[in-house]
C-alpha cells in the first residue's frame, strides 16, 4: 500500500494545478484541450506558483508537467478570446506580450534556486521546449516529442529559444531544428542533448517522483547554493569562479547541516538535513 503523503500547501488556479507536499511542489499545466498552449493567464499563474514554491522553505524541489497528451505545445494560436493578451491591439503589443508575459516565466525559472524537474509527458515544442530547457532536469516519456515549430507559422523562437537551443544542442543543430521546423522523438532528443533521461511512458511519474524525493532528501542550503554557483560560474573566469566558491563556503561550512552530515556518517545512519 502506498503511504499517503501529507499536503503542506495547495492553491487554486484556472489554468494550472499547484500542489506541494513532502518538500516537493508540482505545477501541472491544465489546458489539455489546447495541448497546454500558453496564454497570458497561464503564464501569470505559473509565475505566481513558482513564487509560492520559492518562498516556501518547506519546498525543496519543483516539478513541472502537463495534463493530457502534451507538456506544452507553445503559444496558444487558436484565436480564441482567452488566447488574446491584455496587450492585444496595443501599438507595441507584440513586444509587450512577450516581455511582460512568457519572458517573465523564463526569468522566474532562471532565478529559482531550487532544483526544477520537467516531467515531459508529451509534446514540448516551440515555447514548450523553451519551458523545458528552463528547468534543470528534463525527464521525458518515450512518447514525448520535442522541437521548434515556430517557423511553420513564420514566427520566431522569441520565448528564449534563440538563447537556449544553441546552448543545449550546438549552434548548427539548433539552426537546423528551428529553420526546418524539426520535431524529434524522445530518443533523438536525448542524443541531441535536449533531455536528461528517457523512460517508458507508464514509468514517467514514478521516475520523476523518485528523482524529486532523492533531491529533497539532500541538504537544502547546499543544493541551492551549488545550483546558483554552477549557473553563475558558467559566465565567469576561473579566478572569479574560485573566489565565488570561497565566499559560498562561508555560508555552508558553518551550517547545522554540515555538522549533521558528518555526525550521520560517523554514526552510519541517514542524515536528516533541515536547511540550516
Amino acid at each position: 500500500m502506498t503511504e499517503k503523503r501529507e499536503v503542506t500547501s495547495t492553491m487554486d488556479f484556472k489554468t494550472i494545478i499547484y500542489d506541494a507536499r513532502d518538500h516537493v511542489a508540482k505545477i501541472t499545466i491544465n489546458r489539455a484541450e489546447r495541448m497546454n498552449g500558453y496564454n497570458m493567464t497561464m503564464v501569470e499563474e505559473m509565475c505566481a506558483a513558482i513564487d509560492l514554491a520559492r518562498q516556501d522553505d518547506e519546498v525543496r524541489v519543483l516539478i513541472i508537467t502537463g495534463s493530457g497528451r502534451a507538456f506544452c505545445a507553445g503559444g496558444d494560436i487558436s484565436g480564441a478570446p482567452e488566447s488574446h493578451s491584455r496587450f492585444h491591439g496595443h501599438p507595441m503589443g507584440h513586444m509587450l506580450e512577450m516581455r511582460e508575459g512568457f519572458h517573465q516565466l523564463v526569468l522566474s525559472l532562471h532565478r529559482f534556486d531550487k532544483p526544477v524537474i520537467a516531467a515531459i509527458n508529451g509534446a514540448a515544442v516551440a515555447g514548450g521546449l523553451t519551458l523545458a530547457l528552463s528547468c534543470d532536469f528534463r525527464i521525458a516519456s518515450d512518447q514525448a516529442r520535442l522541437g521548434d515549430t515556430a517557423l511553420k507559422f513564420a514566427l520566431l523562437c522569441d520565448e528564449g529559444g534563440a538563447y537556449l537551443f544553441p546552448r543545449f544542442m550546438g549552434l548548427d543543430r539548433a539552426l537546423k531544428m528551428t529553420l526546418l521546423s524539426e520535431v524529434y522523438d524522445a530518443r533523438t532528443a536525448l542524443e541531441l542533448g535536449l533531455v536528461t533521461e528517457v523512460v517508458p511512458h507508464a514509468e514517467l511519474e514514478a521516475r520523476v517522483n523518485d528523482f524529486a524525493r532523492r533531491l529533497a532528501e539532500g541538504p537544502p542550503l547546499a543544493i541551492r547554493l551549488a545550483k546558483r554557483m554552477m549557473y553563475k560560474q558558467r559566465e565567469m573566469t576561473l579566478e572569479n569562479a574560485l573566489e565565488d566558491a570561497a565566499l559560498n563556503v562561508m555560508i555552508t561550512n558553518p551550517s547545522e547541516d554540515v555538522r549533521e552530515g558528518i555526525r550521520a556518517f560517523r554514526e552510519k545512519r541517514k542524515p536528516n538535513f533541515k536547511g540550516k
